[in-house]
């Protein structure tokens, strides 16, 4: 672990961010693409139909992030803060909770999807002409991809935690890579016309469950190696330790419900304006997760460094991370929105060839890309008041950005200027909510008795 410490307290913060970082961000490339894999392919049918079930599928997908953010992120943040502090035996027990918790939960929801699948579709907006390909979307991926999908995103937070970021980095770029390459085997050439949804749900069953095999393999390993540990361990987890996963990793997993029931409404709002806008609002949120994966895989990769110099007492180290990651951040976001503005006709037809879905997703995107930046700091004051363990106020933030700024403009600019004030909504929303996190953020600063500073 020595040199792990020497990363965490002395390494220049661009090079620990730099080694931190980046195997995240390229994780969360290799994830976009993975995603957006069945999406590209689907979209070789010009079936409208076909891509907007997957999209349709994508909230409910979504919930196994939820439900692997509250151990994954709750459990690695604390196990990162409890090594800092120098409590290594209470932060091993920690990892073990946190794998027993995230498999009873994710059996529990896959079995939960199959019973309710069909009121689930309907009640997502899956009309006669997309129910069928949904279903199967939902089966493969969901039902019996789902304890695979947060067993992995579990185990990959827990390696990040002790600064194995590049090995767990690794796992989700292997998985992504064989999606891509098992997309066009099953949709083309294994399963008949008209099964290519199917087809898709199936290798990134395949590719999910492989993934599963590399996580396990490697984190046995890094048990041996570090103070981690599997499934065996007998030690009961301390209440204040308990309280400590739940307390952050709740409003870590209420982050990014609130964001897939934000995507089910704008789901549900667009599908009353026709199936092609429905497909081409579905192809716009996946183009638009280029720069939200950088500014992701770069907040997950501040979070180790903050949580460990939080807990060291190093303020000066910490305030330097997140300043600098942030510089960071917006400089690629920035980059990213006269990309797309430039370019959304070329990005769409990308995915499809059909004139109307590009008609409609060009406007969308050009539109939609405006909010890009503004993401990228309500991203990084979640990550940081996680980082932290303020659970409250990484709870407020995700309250504040969805349910009181977010969702409520969507259906105000609905009704005043149909599907585009849908797709301006992010840009308007998230301006808000930029300004309340700062507040929010100084008011920490203040409490904690640290200097005032952005």
């Amino acid at each position: 672990m020595e040199d792990k410490r020497r990363l965490f307290e002395e390494l220049s913060v661009p090079k620990a961010l730099w080694i931190m970082a980046i195997p995240a961000v390229a994780s969360q490339l290799i994830t976009l693409v993975y995603n957006l894999a069945d999406t590209w392919f689907v979209g070789r049918t010009n079936n409208p139909y076909m891509v907007a079930s997957c999209s349709l599928v994508l909230p409910v997908f979504m919930i196994t992030i939820v439900i692997s953010n509250v151990f994954g992120v709750g459990g690695g943040t604390l196990i990162t803060r409890l090594i800092g502090s120098g409590q290594e035996e209470e932060a091993s027990k920690v990892s073990t909770a946190c794998i027993r918790m995230a498999l009873i939960s994710a059996g529990v929801y896959s079995l939960l999807c199959l019973v309710f699948m069909t009121p689930l579709l309907r009640l997502l907006g899956a009309s006669d002409n997309i129910f069928e390909y949904a279903r199967q979307y939902m089966f493969f991926v969901v039902v019996l991809g789902g304890v695979p999908c947060i067993l992995n995103s579990t185990l990959s937070s827990l390696l990040r935690s002790i600064g194995l970021s590049s090995k767990a980095s690794f796992g989700f770029s292997m998985g992504g890579v064989l999606n891509i390459l098992l997309d066009p085997l099953f949709m083309f050439v294994l399963l008949p016309d008209g099964k290519q949804v199917m087809g898709a749900a199936m290798a990134t069953l395949l590719s999910n469950l492989i993934g599963t095999t590399y996580f396990i393999v490697t984190y046995r390993k890094a048990c041996k190696e570090t103070i981690l540990r599997g499934l065996l361990g007998e030690e009961k987890l301390s209440s204040n330790s308990l309280a400590s996963i739940f307390g952050v990793g709740i409003p870590a997993a209420t982050g990014i419900f609130l964001f897939d029931l934000c995507n089910i409404v704008i789901n549900r709002l667009s599908s009353s304006h026709g199936d092609v806008e429905l497909a081409a609002i579905g192809i716009v949120l996946k183009a638009e997760r280029l720069p939200l994966n950088i500014g992701v895989g770069i907040c997950m990769g501040m979070v180790p460094l903050l949580a460990y110099n939080y807990s060291s007492g190093n303020r000066k180290r910490m305030d330097d991370v997140f300043r600098f990651g942030r510089i960071v951040g917006l400089g690629i976001g920035l980059a990213c929105v006269i990309l797309y503005f430039f370019f959304a006709p070329v990005i769409m037809k990308v995915f499809i060839e059909d004139p109307d879905t590009v008609r409609f997703g060009t406007a969308f995107l050009k539109a939609r890309c405006f909010a890009t930046p503004l993401m990228f700091l309500c991203f990084s004051m979640v990550h940081f008041t996680q980082a932290i363990g303020r659970g409250r106020a990484s709870f407020a933030l995700a309250v504040i950005r969805q349910l009181v700024f977010n969702i409520p403009i969507l259906f105000l600019l609905n009704g005043l200027f149909g599907m585009m004030g849908i797709v301006w909504t992010q840009a308007v929303a998230d301006l808000f909510t930029v300004i309340v996190s700062y507040v929010i953020y100084m008011f920490i600063r203040k409490k904690e008795g640290w200097p005032a500073g952005l």
